[in-house]
């Protein structure tokens, strides 16, 4: 059987400075994946979930990286959307917790996420 090919992609960024439990960034990374989804032009949205809705799951150290990795991706066309917790559960009201991007092409979200580690 062959290796399937992906060409879109969504990456999905957790922060690890703030205390969750495993069920808490789950649900923060759903949150993100859906948003950045609804953000998303309709084209790009076909194309990935036709072949398959790849997404990786990646790791910020802190807030300001999330808020780069932003900016940065808006700059190039790129779907974006933070998260910002409630406050019912675990954590304060407003902590912002995760950050989704796309879906994108690979080459175009490799370029802004390439150096961060796999969660």
């Amino acid at each position: 059987m062959s290796e399937r090919q992906f060409e879109y992609k969504q990456c999905l960024i957790i922060r690890t400075d703030i205390k969750m439990s495993q069920g808490k960034r789950c649900a923060q990374i759903a949150h993100a994946s859906i948003s950045a989804y609804d953000a998303c032009g309709t084209i790009l949205r076909k194309k990935w979930l036709t072949e398959g809705q790849k997404k990786i799951v990646l790791k910020a150290t802190d807030l300001r990286t999330l808020y780069e990795l932003k900016s940065l991706a808006e700059a190039a066309g790129i779907s974006a959307s933070l998260i910002q917790d409630a406050g019912l559960t675990e954590i304060p009201p407003g902590t912002i917790t995760a950050l989704g991007l796309g879906p994108a092409s690979n080459e175009q979200i490799d370029r802004l996420t390439g150096d961060l580690s796999l969660l």
